[in-house]
């Protein structure tokens, strides 16, 4: 009886440190969109096109942003967190031929917030 309670409670505080590792890497997610700064922003088109609502949007659709033939090509994607993941991993990899010259985010936790952040946008 007493390794009943002791499983369930060890349940019930892992449930609890998942929800705070979230809670946090969400707000993480803001201090680490500053890399994707430079060429994007969530009002308007920079050299990157506008990040706003990112998640769950077709590829290569915001209007008004020349994108490059390979994410054209892609347009039958939708930006999942598992594309964004992907992407966000290594972008020439996931796209190859894009112009996309950033190299990606090493740290999985980096990629997790920021999609977390993203998610909110």
């Amino acid at each position: 009886m007493k390794l009943i309670i002791l499983v369930c409670f060890l349940l019930m505080a892992g449930a609890g440190l998942y929800s705070f590792i979230n809670i946090v890497s969400a707000a993480d997610g803001e201090k680490i969109f500053n890399k994707c700064k430079a060429c994007h922003s969530f009002e308007k088109n920079k050299l990157g096109p506008h990040l706003q609502g990112i998640v769950g949007r077709q590829v290569g659709s915001v209007e008004g942003y020349k994108y490059s033939k390979a994410l054209i090509n892609r347009q039958i994607l939708i930006w999942t967190e598992d594309n964004l993941r992907a992407w966000l991993t290594k972008p020439k990899s996931f796209i190859p031929k894009t112009k996309m010259v950033f190299p990606g985010l090493k740290k999985e936790e980096d990629i997790t917030a920021l999609i977390e952040y993203l998610k909110d946008k």
